[in-house]
């Protein structure tokens, strides 16, 4: 099968992580990967921004926690957390997050990382403190959260693949 089809079919949503960090050179081929996502007439207009510091990973999770109206961690103990901003002027924002979010993943399980799309940026990025993390990181006010990948290495059986529905592709 060919390498990349193979890597479309076999990646999986991990929901537990060791406490390892990601090798830089490995996150550096993801994020770059990232860039690569197709964007509406090519404006590339999303941002990323990558967080691997552990308090402010906790802290980012607690957000998400709070709008989920749990007390558990929804990063599963992930070493590090990109986070997908789009350009809410652009009519194709969501979309153009959502393909990176895409890139990210298969990029990682390419390379031998695991990852999870986790959902929620919006609301956490919309709230006050979530507004002066996009401040202090240099992310306009416009751009809203389209999702966090979590990335690191599994502590967990590899998932397999639930059987494909059978209507899922219709001819006409």
């Amino acid at each position: 099968m060919n390498d990349t089809l193979n890597v479309l079919k076999t990646r999986r949503s991990i929901r537990k992580y060791k406490n390892v960090q990601v090798p830089e050179e490995l996150l550096q081929e993801i994020l770059e990967a990232g860039t690569y996502a197709p964007s509406g007439m090519g404006q590339q207009a999303s941002k990323i921004v990558v967080v691997r510091d552990k308090e402010l990973i906790s802290k980012i999770s607690e957000m998400n926690a709070a709008v989920m109206g749990t007390d558990t961690d929804p990063f599963y103990g992930a070493s590090t957390v990109v986070i997908v901003f789009s350009d809410t002027k652009r009519p194709t924002h969501v979309e153009d997050g959502s393909l990176i979010m895409g890139n990210l993943m298969n990029a990682a399980h390419a390379v031998g990382i695991d990852s999870c799309w986790i959902h929620r940026a919006r609301e956490v990025f919309e709230t006050e403190e979530g507004k002066k993390l996009k401040k202090q990181w240099g992310v306009p006010a416009d751009y809203i959260g389209i999702g966090n990948c979590i990335l690191g290495y599994r502590d967990c059986e590899y998932p397999a693949a639930v059987p494909r529905k059978e209507d899922y592709i219709l001819f006409t």
